[in-house]
């Protein structure tokens, strides 16, 4: 893998081993020579995966939208910053950076970037791999009311086996490599999303 996405927090929150995680995985992909592709910002955990990269001579690419640039406050070390017009519009040019993407805890924002890449794969608009690093069981809730929504039927195992989570970043990373996709019929062109 050359590049990842990365979806994360604005904000540190309140937990120092989320953090410490973050920048950890930034600086994992710099050491792996994996570019890292994320929000843009240098507050929150976008700062810390990003500096994790940067302190470690890493690839950095940010895509932050234009009404963003001020309130995100956007990373002025990184290698590349990409400023587009909408939420919309920064989802696509990450997605197509990048050979995977890590969801890293975070909030709505964060979900609704995880939840839409995932779904653009069920839908057979794509077959990179999809990750969670579940830092300190974060996502232990979220992952259990998945296995609720196949368990009613409403959610195919297949596609929930399309989410790849691991506790560590390098058990995340080497999950990712090996990922083979299911056989999933495009059921729209990617024209029209």
């Amino acid at each position: 893998m050359k590049s990842i996405s990365v979806f994360c927090g604005s904000s540190n929150g309140n937990n120092s081993a989320i953090v410490r995680e973050s920048y950890g995985l930034g600086k994992l992909l710099a050491n792996e020579h994996i570019a890292l592709v994320y929000g843009g910002a240098k507050v929150g955990l976008m700062g810390q995966v990003a500096n994790g990269a940067l302190d470690h001579q890493g690839q950095v690419i940010g895509v932050i939208p234009d009404f963003l640039r001020s309130k995100e406050i956007f990373h002025d070390r990184i290698t590349e910053l990409i400023v587009v017009d909408s939420m919309q519009e920064r989802k696509m040019k990450m997605h197509e950076l990048s050979e995977g993407t890590i969801a890293l805890p975070g909030g709505f924002g964060t979900l609704e970037e995880l939840f839409e890449m995932i779904t653009w794969a069920q839908l057979g608009l794509h077959t990179k791999p999809i990750g969670i690093l579940n830092i300190n069981g974060y996502y232990n809730k979220l992952l259990e009311f998945l296995d609720g929504m196949v368990a009613t039927g409403l959610l195919k195992q297949e596609n929930r086996d399309m989410l790849l989570v691991d506790t560590t970043s390098e058990g995340l990373l080497d999950q990712m490599r090996a990922y083979q996709p299911t056989a999933t019929p495009k059921w729209i062109k990617k024209d029209q999303i």
